[in-house]
């Protein structure tokens, strides 16, 4: 279980699907699976509050530009 944690938390730290996250194994032993779990839910919860922000913005901007305020 804790390896597809640490897998997970490699995505999650992605930008962009390219990239290649490399964590130190040893520093990974040294949380138990518990902290891992809530490292993974943190790391969606930063996730999905970006994505909220970044649509909002884009929401906003696209109501600028039908109102030519830009």
């Amino acid at each position: 279980m804790k390896v597809e944690l640490i897998i997970q938390i490699k995505e999650l730290l992605k930008i962009n699907k390219n990239e290649v996250i490399d964590i130190n194994p040893n520093y990974l032993e040294y949380f138990q699976e518990e902290e891992l779990v809530d490292i993974v839910n943190q790391l969606n919860g930063r996730k999905d509050n970006i994505s909220s922000i970044t649509s909002d913005y884009l929401d906003e901007i696209y109501e600028k530009t039908k109102k030519d305020e830009i």
